[in-house]
Formats: C-alpha cells, sequence, structure tokens
C-alpha cells in the first residue's frame, strides 16, 4: 500500500501508525473497486468504516496489515468481538453492528486470517522459493495466533467473542485455548460438529484451485444464498452476491483459501464440553444449511448455555433478522434470559 499519493480526488485519513488513502467516495483504496458496485447503503457504509491495523504473528518477518471495523469509541464495558462465517468478511455484520454500537456496546468486527481485506502480501519467515509462499498460512493454529494478537495489541480486555457458521468453530477454538480472554460467547448457526475439510485435506493442489475458483464464482455464491436466506428477492439476492465474494477478488484470496482447505480446517467437536464461559446460541428455525436439531445438541453440549431460536429465519440471522440478533445479544450481556 503507497504511503504517498497525488491524485487530486482522493484524501488521506490518518489512522494508529498508518496513513489510508480514501476514494473520493469514502471507500478505503485497498477494497477492490468492485465495492462501487455495491447498492447496499448498510453495506456501502460498512466498508467506509473498514481499517487495517498492524498485527505482528510468529510466522512472519513483518506485521500483517489486518482489516477490521473498530468501535466509534472505547465505553468501559466488555467488548464485543464479531467475527464472520466460512470465506466471508466483516460486511456480513453490515446490519446488526450498528445496532450493537447504537445500544452503546462497544463493537469490533474482525476479518479472520486469510479472508476479508488484510493485506497478505508478506514474507514468511524464511522462505523464500514459491510465489504461493509468499503468503502467511492459513490453518487453524495460525488463524488462532492471529487472532490473539490482534486482541493483545488492540482490544486487551475479556471479550464477547461472537461467531456465525464456521465463525463458531472460530470461536470455541479461540476459548478452548484462550479462556482467560474470552468472558462469554454468542454462537450463531454454529458449523461445529464437521469434522474439518474432510477429503480436500487428500486434493492435489492443481485440483483445490479449481475448487476455489468455481467457488468464488457469481453463479455459486448467487445459488449459496439462496440457501442461506428464508426470503430474499432477486435483487437482494444479486446484491449481497456481491458483498459476499467482494474479498475474494483481492490477489491472495485462492492461495489463502486453498492452504485453509488442505491444511483440514476446523474440528472442534472435542473443546466443546471444554468451554466454561456462558453462551448465547442463536439459530434460525428455518435454516437449510445446518439443521435446527443442531442447536438442541449444542445446548446440551455446553454447560452454561442458553438457546434462542429465530422463526422464519434462515442460516445467517444477524443478516436477514439483525433486529431480532441484535436484541438476543443484548438480552443476553444483561442476563435475562426469560
Amino acid at each position: 500500500m503507497p504511503v504517498l499519493a497525488t491524485v487530486a480526488t482522493s484524501g488521506w485519513v490518518l489512522g494508529p501508525r498508518i496513513r489510508v488513502r480514501v476514494s473520493e467516495n469514502g471507500f478505503p483504496s485497498f477494497l477492490p473497486k468492485e465495492v462501487e458496485r455495491i447498492r447496499d447503503p448498510a453495506a456501502r457504509e460498512l466498508a467506509k468504516r473498514i481499517e487495517r491495523l498492524p498485527v505482528k504473528v510468529s510466522f512472519t518477518n513483518s506485521p500483517i496489515m489486518s482489516s477490521c471495523v473498530k468501535p466509534s469509541q472505547k465505553r468501559g464495558k466488555e467488548p464485543i468481538v464479531l467475527l464472520h462465517g466460512f470465506d466471508s468478511s466483516c460486511l456480513e455484520w453490515r446490519y446488526t453492528l450498528p445496532l450493537l454500537d447504537d445500544a452503546g456496546l462497544e463493537t469490533w468486527a474482525v476479518d479472520i486470517l486469510g479472508w476479508g481485506f488484510s493485506d497478505l502480501a508478506i514474507i514468511i519467515n524464511n522462505v523464500f522459493h514459491h510465489e504461493s509462499e509468499m503468503f502467511p498460512p492459513s490453518n487453524v493454529a495460525a488463524k488462532r495466533e492471529h487472532l490473539f494478537q490482534l486482541w493483545r495489541l488492540y482490544i486487551q480486555r475479556p471479550m464477547v467473542l461472537v461467531g456465525p457458521s464456521l465463525g463458531a468453530a472460530v470461536a470455541i477454538d479461540f476459548a478452548a485455548n484462550h479462556p482467560e480472554e474470552v468472558s462469554k460467547l454468542v454462537l450463531i448457526d454454529a458449523s461445529i460438529y464437521a469434522e474439518g475439510t474432510g477429503t480436500m485435506t487428500k486434493l492435489p493442489r492443481a485440483l483445490a484451485y479449481a475448487g476455489v475458483f468455481v467457488l468464488k464464482s457469481i453463479p455459486l455464491r448467487f445459488y449459496a444464498n439462496t440457501l442461506a436466506f428464508n426470503k430474499v428477492s432477486l435483487g437482494s439476492a444479486l446484491d449481497w452476491t456481491n458483498v459476499g465474494r467482494l474479498h475474494c477478488l483481492l490477489p491472495w484470496w485462492e492461495d489463502t483459501t486453498v492452504d485453509f482447505m488442505v491444511s483440514g480446517g476446523y474440528n472442534v467437536s472435542s473443546q466443546i464440553k471444554q468451554i466454561k464461559q456462558k453462551s448465547l446460541i442463536i439459530w434460525g428455525e428455518d435454516d437449510r444449511i445446518i439443521r435446527s436439531t443442531n442447536a438442541l445438541r449444542l445446548q446440551k453440549d455446553l454447560q452454561n448455555s442458553v438457546l434462542h431460536q429465530i422463526p422464519e429465519c434462515g442460516h445467517i440471522p444477524h443478516v436477514e433478522k439483525p433486529k431480532s440478533v441484535a436484541e438476543s445479544i443484548l438480552e443476553f450481556l444483561q442476563g435475562d434470559h426469560s
């Protein structure tokens, strides 16, 4: 990312330790130009708030410029940290994050290493042999360390960690390994009983790259939207497809996604019963991707949990029913489970 610019239509915003170029429409310059095509006002506004913060990890020579949405101010209460689902970004929270902000919560939305809008064009320690090795690893251990170091540098207090879909597995893995850093958990339509990426670990890399190419295609993403939501108009499905694949247009996306797939992915079923934190489970009753019977199973497996099911809602309640999700989180934090 350049540190100087002479483009007359662009300005510079001074951020922590870095300067970020902003386009004439207010979007950070590191976002793909296709962000301009997105029509959803909430997605556009949240995209304008995305920043990159330097995060030093053990497996790179230089800090990873890590994408997130910071809270408007620190309010002294326990921070809420919003993760996202598989191969997604913080833009998942375009509707719910503003509601949590308005309720007075210190709310972060962070991109999991390998997805989202972080700058991953860095050098790995002592590895200079192949072009694909110019990006950091994207396995479970790397994702965990990256999240921990981001927390250590910028959040610094026990957090309420919120994980939707595969983000729930990220949250459980993190809480099991760093229990002191997590005060409470919120798990939304949790993908936590799958045994990693399965047979994908045995795929030749050429086939893995072919599969990943299909993964970012507009037809597949559009079809996934029709499955993920209970009711969505054609126009919204098309626009949400553009929102959901925006991060796939960054140059390192294929490499980091393949690395995650062949590394084995998340297998956290044995960690669930280790979790001691008070937990809220939110589930869309009409989820067609992960059956709602898994919500009851998870409630049974988590020692100290409460379940809130949302009627007429699919796999991504924080997009489809943001008000219900925000209200559930607020009631949970206030200790009102009635």
